[in-house]
């Protein structure tokens, strides 16, 4: 298989190009890299990306610009973090949090399993099925209704969440919070569970974090498996975890670096041959079959629900992909269906200017690239 490299920067000759053949399912069907697509791919709106086209048949990459550049991945990051996850928990595991009296009176102690998606919002609790931290001192106010102040204690919850609990219950009952940094001396403090709440299974999470792009879900998921791994929870050990990882499935982590959970940071790098690399692992193992079908759908669900039906309305229903967007870096990274199969594809674009007309045309080329082969099975 033929592979381009600075397409349409180096090469004038690549945009007159007939064609590049790809590889599919059937001999007798042929499908082609057009002109357009090259075209698109170089862009000047995009600013010198990096993008790849990889054949899930026979890992042969198809089309390649800049692959190999570690870039700012930004939101596109989170693929990592949900493989890592789920490389790392059951998609069936779920998070309990208990509320707990103690030996002192009206001091109680909150134990959790470091639930990353609990809440203080009855909406979100309701729409989204998510453990509900109130419900916890309701329980215990439904046994003691004189009850006007208390001292929390906590291990393995969230000082984010418990903060929350506190301005929830602001005016009728005050919470006095008091970390305990060691989860064994909670547990010791413990003495009779008054009540808890258990968060949905992580599937679901992993999906609505990948749906929506939920940047704190990500980061906490992230730090969460560091630890079970026994990293721990910082930037050091996201970056660890991501290794690991890569190196369970034989992807090289050369020039890979960790600063968060959520692509958020712009010292963040990955190459777009590192994304493509994952997203066959993702495509071929049973086990990150949650992540391929959390992905949002071009011009269906999501993050992508606007994208591609203006611009590349043939491409809509057929591009499953997790978008990225920072003050400087439009990414997409998944699968674009072409006839008969779903090729992998990535691209980050990290050299955007700081306007939102230029995000915006970003998107649009980009969408446009796909467009240009994406078709229904036949």
């Amino acid at each position: 298989m033929p592979h381009i490299g600075r397409i349409g920067r180096k090469s004038a000759a690549a945009l007159g190009a007939a064609a590049l053949l790809l590889a599919c399912t059937s001999p007798a069907q042929a499908l082609t890299v057009p002109e357009s697509f090259v075209h698109f791919a170089s862009s000047p709106t995009l600013e010198s990306p990096g993008i790849i086209l990889v054949d899930p048949t026979t890992n042969a990459t198809i089309f390649a610009d800049d692959a190999d550049v570690d870039r700012a991945p930004a939101s596109v990051l989170k693929l990592f973090s949900m493989t890592t996850v789920l490389n790392t928990f059951s998609p069936d595991t779920t998070f309990t949090t208990s509320l707990n009296t103690t030996s002192t009176p009206g001091t109680y102690v909150m134990l959790g399993q470091g639930d990353p998606w609990i809440t203080a919002s009855p909406y979100e609790a309701t729409k989204y099925h998510r453990a509900f931290s109130p419900g916890l001192i309701n329980t215990l106010l439904a046994k003691n209704h004189s009850l006007r102040a208390l001292t929390l204690q906590y291990s393995g919850v969230y000082t984010q969440d418990v903060v929350n609990l506190k301005k929830y219950f602001a005016g009728r009952v005050r919470i006095t919070l008091q970390p305990i940094a060691s989860p064994t001396a909670a547990k010791a403090a413990a003495v009779s569970e008054v009540g808890h709440i258990t968060s949905p299974k992580l599937a679901s999470i992993v999906q609505f974090c990948l749906l929506w792009s939920d940047n704190v879900l990500a980061d906490r998921l992230a730090r969460t498996a560091a630890n079970q791994l026994g990293f721990g929870t910082g930037s050091d050990a996201i970056q660890s975890a991501f290794e690991k990882t890569l190196n369970d499935y034989n992807i090289p982590s050369t020039g890979l670096v960790i600063k968060d959970g959520n692509g958020l940071s712009h010292d963040t790098r990955v190459s777009v041959r590192q994304i493509a690399d994952l997203l066959l692992v993702i495509q071929q193992n049973p086990k990150f079959k949650v992540i391929y079908q959390g992905l949002p759908t071009a011009g269906k669900t999501g993050t992508l629900k606007n994208r591609f039906v203006t611009d590349a309305p043939n491409a809509v229903g057929l591009v499953r992909a997790k978008t990225g967007t920072l003050s400087t870096t439009i990414s997409l990274a998944g699968y674009v269906t072409v006839g008969p199969k779903q090729y992998v594809f990535a691209v980050v674009a990290d050299h955007i200017h700081k306007h939102n007309a230029d995000a915006a045309a970003a998107m649009t080329d980009i969408d446009k690239m796909l467009g240009t082969i994406a078709r229904p099975q036949s």
